[in-house]
């Protein structure tokens, strides 16, 4: 994610951001330029941007900022959209009758947006079931009341179903504990989900799919059955050694979107640091060395690791001196390893034929 700035103050502002907190202007986000612009009331439902380069273009809000104050996305004033690009990829949100449901829901939103964002900047195809009904993405998010099925986040073909209580945090980290996780959010959720689209869109079928099977395992194990076998015996006591969580260990899919989603986890935090200008100088040799800037999109996977392992040092020692856990709780094997860099080579590929 890369640094946002006010037009009309230069205040550094966040991409969740809807007014500047120093000058109080408000603030959207433009997908046509991937920045936050700033904008002033030009009446009718239409904003001027004041950034440079939009040179005075009209905007109107999308309807989830405006009427739900769960976005903060923009629409070109000439566009018949009523919803910006990010809030086109939900199709079911939840309940509002429930007052808490519309935080879980600005919450789904949110982290959903991260995930656009970063999908994009990587050029992964990323269309609507609108636009494409075949293989267009798209997310719902679905209320268990108790008197219903039981709501499961997955994956089905595109569509990315979420369980709003992930969005509790007091939820979330019952689960995370009940389930011995070492790391459990909303956005990790989103980038393993994403993952299970991926895999049908850019390995199911293709050239890469026995370079996968090597690294993975066979897909074709029966899901369900190794599902069952996982919950009822636990993984591998030596999956560490092989898989980048106990989950992984589970079957060859799982596999493949918890280190799709550790790669988007890596990618992204590199790529704020790089954006923030984050180097480490430390004065005595044995400490770690972090100067490369190069983009993150320009650089080889060896580049990427060789910046991530620093990088996660100083977030887990910073995370400690606030009395947080690691904000990196994970060791990578070489076979992961292995795995992260198939995962570069195929999201680098499809990059090169967008």
């Amino acid at each position: 994610m890369k640094t946002f700035h006010c037009d009309r103050c230069n205040q550094l502002v966040f991409f969740e951001n809807e007014r500047c907190e120093r000058c109080e202007a408000r603030l959207g986000y433009v997908p046509q330029t991937g920045e936050m612009h700033a904008f002033e009331d030009a009446g009718d439902g239409r904003w001027r941007s004041l950034n440079a380069e939009a040179q005075g273009a009209f905007f109107r809000q999308c309807h989830n900022y405006a009427a739900e104050n769960v976005c903060n996305g923009m629409i070109p004033a000439d566009c018949a959209d009523t919803l910006c690009r990010a809030c086109q990829f939900t199709r079911t949100i939840p309940d509002l009758a429930r007052p808490e449901n519309r935080l879980y829901w600005y919450r789904l939103e949110t982290a959903k947006r991260r995930l656009l964002y970063t999908l994009g900047a990587l050029g992964l195809p990323l269309v609507t079931r609108a636009e494409d009904p075949g293989h267009g993405l798209q997310f719902e998010f679905l209320e268990e009341t108790g008197d219903g099925p039981r709501i499961m986040t997955g994956h089905d073909h595109g569509l990315i179903t979420m369980n709003i209580a992930e969005a509790d945090d007091a939820h979330r980290e019952r689960t995370r504990i009940s389930l011995h996780e070492p790391y459990r959010t909303l956005l990790g959720h989103f980038r393993h989900e994403v993952g299970h689209y991926y895999f049908d869109r850019l390995i199911a079928g293709t050239r890469w799919l026995d370079p996968f099977r090597r690294r993975f395992g066979d897909e074709r194990a029966d899901y369900a059955e190794a599902l069952a076998a996982h919950y009822a015996d636990g993984s591998p006591p030596d999956w560490a050694e092989r898989h980048v969580s106990a989950y992984a260990s589970a079957h060859p899919w799982e596999d493949w979107a918890e280190t799709w989603a550790h790669y988007l986890h890596i990618v992204d935090t590199l790529d704020t640091a790089t954006a923030c200008g984050l180097a480490l100088l430390p004065e005595s040799p044995d400490e770690p060395l972090l100067v490369d800037q190069t983009p993150v999109d320009e650089a080889s996977f060896e580049g990427l690791m060789a910046r991530w392992f620093p990088l996660t040092y100083v977030l887990n020692s910073l995370n400690r001196s606030l009395g947080m856990p690691d904000g990196y709780p994970f060791a990578l094997a070489s076979p992961v390893i292995d795995k992260l860099r198939f995962v570069h080579r195929v999201i680098s590929a499809s990059a090169s034929r967008s």
